[in-house]
């Protein structure tokens, strides 16, 4: 078993090394396929960028080079601000130190909402303030998102010095050995990535999702009371994104649930979904509503945040309908839409985190989760849980 969980920390770490290749060519895919600007001269680019990243020693100068060309590529398409910007994050984080880490970053950060934004700012006071704000947004998010993964590589590695202690002062005992180290593993490094992996996919990226999005919405928007709403709707998501990226580092649960009970507070996630998206969402409870243990209100809520997020994503639905229901043993949370649809069981060839999240969380309840879906049919998700009420 460490042996296999051994391999398969080797194949991440490879995973992590071509990710920059993989990112840069779906960028390049796609910007070719654009049929903006000259073909030969942006597949040149991505050749040098490709080059420098493989050749070059990773150290300030290879930093500097890399913002460099991001700045280049995402000059000539949008796509490369969209994926391959990612890569400057990570490098700049990953090989420079102290305050150079966030020069970097506000590098790569103002030229991908500069390609988002079609180019500089206006010279209107109200122009630069919005790119400096979004700037600032990404930096923050980046930053925090760069000190969590710290916080858990931390954490691994004293969890792997405890184990190395165990292992010198439990020697003579082999088999007791062997267990402690598979539970120290298994329940320290995977089930703490595994746990701020879902909180990350939770708050940071469907915030970061929504803010784009706003942004997007407000600089289409003509009027300056609709570009004024947009703006002050991604300036919640960022207030509401960071203090739920606190709250993941801590270990503390969703903020809605310390606020309000389980259904006020999905009424709520409902409600400002339906209003983000503008589309109609009903919420409805059935049964004796009563407390439940922190876990099966964490997961119900996570699992209706999940699934909203899929289908503004995916689904293209006019029409979205929570339902929870409190019986006598177990509490199940139906949101049925009526949107593309797909198939179920064709869903992970994309590589989607979401849904293996969703069942991944009920599953840790001895919860089941169902999905029903046809393409053009709507799709209907069923998440139930048993009815663990609290102490």
């Amino acid at each position: 078993m460490t042996g296999r969980l051994d391999r398969w920390e080797r194949l991440l770490d490879r995973q992590l090394a071509v990710a920059p290749y993989a990112l840069l060519a779906v960028s390049a895919v796609l910007a070719l396929l654009d049929g903006r600007g000259t073909p030969w001269l942006t597949a040149g680019l991505v050749a040098l960028t490709a080059a420098w990243m493989w050749l070059v020693p990773r150290r300030a100068a290879y930093v500097a080079g890399l913002v460099v060309l991001i700045g280049v590529l995402c000059g000539r398409s949008v796509w490369f601000a969209s994926f391959f910007s990612l890569v400057g994050y990570l490098h700049t984080w990953q090989y420079l130190k102290g305050a150079w880490r966030f020069a970097g970053v506000s590098a790569t950060a103002a030229i991908s909402v500069a390609a988002y934004q079609g180019g500089l700012p206006d010279p209107t006071p109200s122009g630069v303030l919005t790119y400096l704000f979004f700037t600032a947004a990404v930096v923050a998010a980046v930053g925090l998102f760069s000190f969590v993964g710290e916080v858990t590589s931390e954490r691994s590695a004293e969890r792997k010095r405890m184990v190395t202690r165990l292992e010198e002062t439990m020697r003579e005992n082999a088999g007791l050995q062997a267990q402690l180290l598979v539970q120290a593993r298994e329940a320290g490094v995977l089930d703490e990535r595994q746990r701020m992996a879902a909180e990350i996919h939770d708050t940071l990226a469907q915030g970061l999702t929504g803010i784009i999005t706003q942004l997007q919405a407000a600089k289409r928007a003509e009027r300056a009371e609709d570009r004024g709403r947009h703006l002050d709707l991604a300036t919640g998501l960022a207030r509401e994104s960071l203090a739920e990226a606190r709250r993941s580092v801590h270990a503390v649960g969703p903020g809605q649930l310390a606020a309000a009970p389980l259904p006020e507070a999905l009424q709520e996630v409902v409600a400002r979904w339906g209003e983000l998206n503008g589309v109609r969402a009903d919420f409805t409870v059935t049964g004796t509503v009563r407390p439940m243990h922190p876990e099966v209100e964490e997961t119900l809520l996570r699992t209706a945040q999940e699934a909203l997020a899929n289908t503004a994503k995916h689904a293209g639905a006019s029409r979205v309908g929570l339902t929870l229901s409190y019986m006598e043993d177990v509490v199940t949370l139906d949101v049925r839409d009526d949107g593309a649809g797909f198939v179920p069981e064709r869903a992970g060839e994309a590589g989607g985190f979401g849904l293996t999240a969703m069942r991944k969380r009920v599953s840790r309840l001895a919860g089941t989760l169902e999905i029903e879906s046809e393409p053009g049919e709507g799709t209907a998700i069923s998440a139930s849980v048993p009815a663990v009420s609290r102490d």
